[in-house]
């Protein structure tokens, strides 16, 4: 897999969580607590949170991608 596409992989599910996010924001102030689907907006948003997070873990192991520390003197 080429470097821009685990980019692109990544930077698609922030777009996706950040959407969720912006989606439990607006349903909150809509629905006045009438419905679940600020919940449920929420809820997916952790869900991907934690998929993203397994997924970089999973890449990692494998040997997919390098982790490096960023300002750390060789």
């Amino acid at each position: 897999m080429s470097d821009s596409l685990k980019t692109l992989l990544v930077i698609a599910f922030l777009i996706v969580i950040l959407w969720n996010l912006g989606a439990g924001l607006y349903y909150m102030l809509v629905d006045k607590g009438g419905s679940k689907r600020t919940v449920n907006a929420l809820t997916r948003r952790i869900a991907l949170s934690i998929a993203l997070i397994l997924l970089v873990v999973l890449a990692n192991y494998m040997g997919w991608i390098q982790f490096h520390g960023v300002g750390r003197n060789p």
